[in-house]
């Protein structure tokens, strides 16, 4: 009984999830020339206002937390990119189900939909679309098995085509928002690839307090209001619809709260209070729960497990997931083709052969073209003068960047407690607490190498030791090409058990985090 409810159960949460999803950008919609009538003007200038943001959302059910949503819009010369993650634990059959949502929109500088790719993930029902708008006419559509397209087919529409969050701009920007408006507006549904009129209504008006910043505390283990702003909003609902939602948006068109009939509910707030938060408590009952399942989603030291100075020297490991596009699987040391991922570990002795010569990590043209992963970090202080000073003294007189690099990661394992830890890694705390896990080695590592004008990034992925996977976080290092080291278990280079699925700091985690629970892996070969 409790398999077939999850069965039927499954299309439900599926829907759920999409229908949230839609309010930040996740599907396609359509709306009628007639509605913009006379507005063109108006939605042009309100996109040339649109700057670059991230939103964050707590995903509630019941009351409880069970995830995390963002939406980001990145401005570019020739359009507009709006991301969207939702991941969430639902009760489903008696269990609890990663159920994940990934979309990328690309719009025109008019808000027009150019084209479009929506992952559903879930290990019983992952979905995967695509697509692009031709014209004001049509809609071509792609569903996806894996990365292969599987069934492509032509809808034609009426009018030109938006983005979902353009309609909450379009209704905040058009006419100032009022209680009783109502906009019809024809809607697409790419899941049944049909289009119809949606009523959408402005039925209320109210202020809400919406965290602004986020402060730890270390008494209670996690985040808490530092400061809260009061934000006017309108509700948007349609009535009318079978399976209907609501939102409220503020007077920019953002959203400050959604919810859906199935007792889901998003509400806006700080970063660390919607996503660091729920990590923490996540983290703490895998802790308490080590070695009950194939993947740990903390440390390898939350877990107990003891890794020391590992050889492994190649590892191919099989993947199974609804989608794994968009992740850094391949490049370097990893090679991915198909369902396969194969990590080689770099040769001690070709290490640093190509590397600059110390003096020309110095030069122009390579500090561009490595400007992101030489600058300073809002909690990655790079430039700070006691991180400087500290990495000068560690090097002392040695300027081989290989030696150097080598130093700096040999002293942040020797010098740092092996902890856990529920806060955000923050580079100089690391330094004055002198403890922490391997995000907090991690970001310290790569602000002290930063520090000396070396390229540094930090890696994020899985640690295969003793026959399970781990959360892990290291560091690669540009010596002429990028070689992986990992401070907390002091190697260098880190071993091929190291698998690398996203590169980039605390801002990808969530998307590593989607992966989690739904991702099956068999290794093929260890050695």
């Amino acid at each position: 009984m409790p398999s077939q409810f999850a069965r039927r159960g499954q299309p439900r949460l599926l829907a759920a999830v999409v229908i949230l999803g839609a309010w930040g950008a996740g599907l396609t919609m359509l709306v009628q020339r007639e509605f913009y009538q006379g507005r063109p003007q108006r939605l042009a200038e309100a996109a040339l206002r649109l700057n670059p943001s991230a939103t964050y959302f707590a995903v509630e059910q019941g009351g409880k937390v069970i995830g995390f949503a963002s939406t980001t819009i990145d401005t570019l010369t020739n359009g507009v990119d709006a991301i969207d993650y939702f991941v969430a634990d639902f009760p489903v059959g008696g269990t609890q189900q990663r159920t994940s949502k990934r979309s990328i929109v690309k719009l025109s500088r008019g808000l027009s939909l150019k084209t479009f790719d929506t992952q559903v993930d879930s290990r019983s029902a992952p979905v995967h679309t695509g697509g692009r708008a031709d014209g004001d006419s049509a809609v071509v559509y792609v569903k996806y098995t894996g990365t292969q397209p599987t069934d492509s087919q032509r809808v034609s529409v009426r009018g030109p085509v938006l983005l979902p969050a353009v309609v909450p701009i379009a209704i905040a920007l058009g006419d100032k928002p009022k209680v009783g408006r109502t906009y019809a507006l024809p809607t697409f549904d790419p899941s049944a690839m049909t289009s119809a009129v949606t009523a959408f209504t402005i039925d209320a008006e109210s202020l809400f307090t919406l965290v602004d910043s986020a402060k730890f505390n270390e008494d209670k283990g996690e985040w808490v209001s530092a400061l809260t702003d009061t934000v006017r909003a309108w509700r948007v609902g349609t009535p009318d619809a079978k399976g209907g939602f609501s939102a409220w948006i503020d007077a920019q068109g953002r959203i400050v709260q959604a919810v859906q009939p199935d007792g889901i509910t998003l509400k806006r707030t700080a970063y660390e209070l919607a996503f660091e938060n729920w990590r923490i408590t996540r983290d703490r009952a895998t802790a308490a729960n080590a070695g009950t399942g194939d993947i740990l989603e903390r440390t390898a030291i939350a877990a107990g497990a003891k890794l020391g100075r590992s050889k492994l020297l190649s590892m191919t490991v099989q993947l199974g997931a609804p989608n794994l596009k968009g992740y850094d699987l391949d490049g370097g040391r990893q090679h991915f083709s198909g369902d396969t991922l194969k990590v080689v570990r770099e040769k001690d002795a070709s290490i640093g052969a190509n590397a600059p010569a110390w003096q020309d990590y110095q030069m122009k043209d390579l500090r561009a073209r490595f400007r992101n992963e030489l600058a300073e970090e809002p909690l990655l202080q790079a430039h700070n003068p006691e991180i400087i000073r500290l990495a000068i003294k560690i090097i002392g007189d040695e300027r081989n960047p290989k030696l150097v690099a080598q130093k700096l990661e040999q002293w942040v394992f020797d010098s740092l407690t092996k902890a856990v830890t529920f806060s955000v890694p923050n580079a100089l705390a690391v330094l004055h607490s002198r403890k922490g896990d391997c995000n907090e080695h991690a970001q310290l590592y790569v602000a002290l190498v930063r520090a000396l004008a070396i390229p540094a990034r930090i890696a994020t992925g899985l640690l295969y030791v003793n026959g399970k996977f781990y959360y892990d976080a290291w560091a690669e290092v540009w010596l002429g090409e990028w070689v992986a080291v990992d401070p907390t278990f002091g190697q260098f280079p880190a071993d091929a058990a190291h698998l690398r699925f996203v590169v980039g700091g605390l801002s990808r985690q969530a998307e590593l985090l989607q992966l989690m629970g739904n991702l099956k892996i068999k290794v093929l070969e260890a050695k």
